[in-house]
């Protein structure tokens, strides 16, 4: 007779999933998000120039709108997957490092070759989403011990 293996119980609960795709859910989230954003662009030391770019490339117009005004907007589905993989970044270095280094970490050089010489910021602004969720991998790696 065969045995049939099985994962193990967990109490491990997963938050449910955010739909991007919802207006009414970005319409909700866009706000805190934005002050999030700014909040992290400061304390990072980022220059508006690079925070457009994170943003997906904005013009100045609109990201100084957001930046006065950040609960007016509504986030695209793009611009939401952007500050949540940043904001995860956010998390991941200030619980892997110092406060001074999680909140330099961006701008140094690093040498782990998926950044091929470049910062974390540089990688990030050249490479857009995929390179921001490249970084949120490695650093949740390291989290956890990988």
């Amino acid at each position: 007779m065969a045995t049939l293996l099985s994962y193990p119980e967990t109490r491990y609960t997963p938050e449910p999933l955010v739909d991007f795709n919802s207006a009414e859910e970005r319409k909700r989230l866009s706000g805190s998000a934005l002050t999030g954003f700014f909040k992290m662009m400061e304390i990072w030391k980022v220059r508006d120039e690079d925070a457009r770019m994170l943003l997906g490339g904005i013009s100045n117009g609109p990201f100084y709108e957001m930046k006065k005004n950040p609960k007016r907007k509504v986030l695209d589905v793009d611009r939401m997957f952007r500050i949540s993989y940043l904001l995860g970044i956010f998390k991941a270095v200030n619980i892997l490092h110092g406060q001074e280094l999680a909140d330099e970490w961006v701008r140094l050089p690093n040498s782990n070759s998926m950044f091929g010489g470049k910062t974390p910021l540089q990688y990030m602004i050249d490479g857009g989403l995929p390179a921001m969720q490249n970084v949120r991998r490695l650093l949740d790696a390291r989290r956890g011990g990988v």
